[in-house]
């Protein structure tokens, strides 16, 4: 099946029709006040709206149909696990510097160009302020693309998720992953290499849909996840403090309309398609 048959499969579950795809996207810029005010860029779509902070070149943000925010970050110094650790991909940590990360007091510099923008199809480019790094962001109707697409010789990197499910880390959230098809306490850690397709999704009891993030390139590296009492932490090539990603890679991020592990699994799948 074809990428973009799927996509409107994926849509019709939010209501969008065949027309409405053409201009599904639209791309702005202004300030994420929730996250203490930074420049962002925000794209609308049919299943989410993202928050892309300008300066640091992480999402700061990511809104489900319902207004609620699954990352949380605020830039706050200080705040840890609260607010300035939160985001996504949070790529580049303390190896030839501190990038992709919506900016806060530890966050290096990046400089953005927007070379897609229709209705379809946002893409936005970071480059890190040293040059040695490239992180591209696709936006889709039913999904974001973050490929770390130019890694610094001799470093390495991570890519994480470290928001509240369902707008709020309590105990009653919960992960599934492609592991097994077990619904897990969100306190319950895994530390492993996740089997492809690599993928974890987490979800809150009060919410009908779950947020998914997904590794297109399957490897050895450990894909570890623990919670922490504010925010989760999973990363792709992470093990503790570990990193081990160092070729160019790409990630997804998005929402699944369901909590059951069947239908997640069968939508993640159907984008590597």
């Amino acid at each position: 099946m074809k990428r973009t048959t799927i996509t409107l499969l994926l849509l019709a579950s939010f209501g969008v029709s065949n027309a409405q795809v053409e201009t599904a996207i639209q791309l702005s810029q202004g300030t994420d006040d929730s996250a203490g005010g930074g420049p962002a860029y925000i794209i609308s779509t049919p299943s989410a709206t993202y928050f892309l902070e300008k300066e640091g070149g992480g999402l700061s943000s990511m809104l489900d149909i319902d207004g609620v925010d699954w990352l949380g970050f605020h830039n706050e110094e200080g705040s840890g696990h609260k607010g300035e650790y939160r985001g996504f991909p949070n790529a580049v940590h303390r190896q030839d510097g501190n990038y992709f990360h919506a900016m806060n007091a530890g966050t290096d510099p990046s400089s953005s160009v927007v070379s897609i923008e229709s209705g379809e199809h946002v893409r936005i480019t970071f480059i890190s302020d040293n040059g040695l790094w490239q992180g591209q962001w696709n936006f889709y109707a039913d999904r974001c693309d973050f490929t770390m697409s130019k890694v610094s010789s001799g470093y390495k990197y991570w890519v994480q998720y470290e928001g509240v499910p369902g707008g709020e880390m309590d105990s009653t959230d919960f992960w599934n992953s492609s592991a097994d098809s077990q619904q897990h306490p969100i306190e319950e850690q895994s530390i492993r290499d996740l089997p492809s397709p690599e993928w974890m999704a987490f979800g809150d009891p009060n919410s009908p849909r779950v947020l998914y993030v997904l590794h297109h390139e399957d490897d050895e590296h450990p894909d570890d996840y623990v919670s922490r009492p504010d925010m989760t932490v999973l990363g792709f090539g992470r093990h503790e403090k570990d990193k081990f990603l160092t070729t160019p890679q790409t990630f997804s991020i998005g929402f699944v309309e369901s909590t059951n592990h069947s239908v997640i699994d069968r939508t993640i799948k159907q984008l590597l398609d």
